[in-house]
Formats: structure tokens, sequence, C-alpha cells
């Protein structure tokens, strides 16, 4: 979409070479965000009944985007072993989103909480205007977190409650 709304607004058709003028222009976006994009990284979604399993939900009210993130932990180490997203939005936001999941690969819980979007916004180069889209990324960043951490205690819970229930039975 991004790609065809740009090459309308310069004038050309798919597969045309750029005019001279049309390569004068200010880029819209920048390289990383067009990259990110064009070729976003990791997009899908994963089980979310799989214990494992942390996933953010986020919104921004004001422009309609809607960002999910999902990180997959391996539970003996605390690291993230994966992530992957879905992002309906602008293009910021979805570079926003595939950057992140670049980003907590390999990375344990408390490190990635350190994610600050203006690292985010520094790194794809968004303008003041699109900000809130690196937010939504650091916020559903910790979404995921807290979804998995709260999950987690739910099954620690559950684990030593059917834990001592066996005991129980088997005293009587």
């Amino acid at each position: 979409m991004l790609r065809f709304t740009t090459k309308r607004l310069l004038g050309l058709r798919f597969g045309e070479a750029q005019s001279h003028a049309a390569q004068l222009l200010p880029r819209l976006y920048h390289e990383r965000v067009v990259d990110h994009y064009n070729n976003p990284r990791n997009v899908g979604s994963f089980d979310k009944s799989d214990p494992t399993v942390g996933t953010g939900l986020v919104g921004a009210p004001a422009c309609g985007d809607v960002m999910k993130l999902q990180i997959k932990i391996d539970e003996e180490s605390g690291t993230i072993v994966d992530a992957c997203f879905k992002t309906f939005g602008c293009g910021s936001a979805i570079a926003s989103s595939s950057v992140v999941t670049e980003w907590v690969k390999g990375k344990q819980m408390e490190e990635v909480l350190t994610i600050k979007n203006t690292e985010i916004a520094k790194h794809l180069s968004l303008p003041p205007v699109k900000l809130h889209c690196s937010m939504l990324a650091e916020d559903a960043i910790k979404a995921a977190v807290k979804d998995y951490e709260k999950l987690s205690m739910q099954n620690q819970v559950l684990t030593r409650t059917l834990s001592l229930l066996t005991r129980l039975l088997m005293l009587d």
C-alpha cells in the first residue's frame, strides 16, 4: 500500500523508473521504515493457550493503530526465544512492530523491559507526528511480558494445587 501510494504520488506506474524530479523529492519515510514495511519480519501469531507465550495487545484510539506482539519464552532460562506480531496501522506502526520482534529475541524478559520508545523512534528516524507508533511498540513489549508473567504465576499456583491434592488423595 505504501509502495503503491508513493508511486502514485510521484506519478509512476508499477515497473517504471523514477523521473529526475522524483529522485530529488525528499523521502517521506526513512529507508528503515520502508524496509520493515515492505519486508516485515516475524509476522504471525502463536497459540495463545501455549503456557510459554505472552501476548500484548495495545491500541491508539487517536489514530486507529492496533498492535499485537507475542513472545515465546524458554521457561528454564527466562529468555525470549521467538517473537511475532500482527499490526493494523500505518507504515510506522508496522515498522515499529517488526523492529521490536527482532530486538527482543534472545534477551531476558527484564532486559526487554528497558527498551524505550525513544530508541525505537531514533532507530527508525520517526518524525514527531509518528512517535505514538514507537510508544505502542514499547507498550506492547510491557503488555506481553506482563501477560506471560501472569500466566506463569497462574500455572505455578495450579501446579502446586494439583500437587497438594495428589498428596492428600494418597493419604486417604
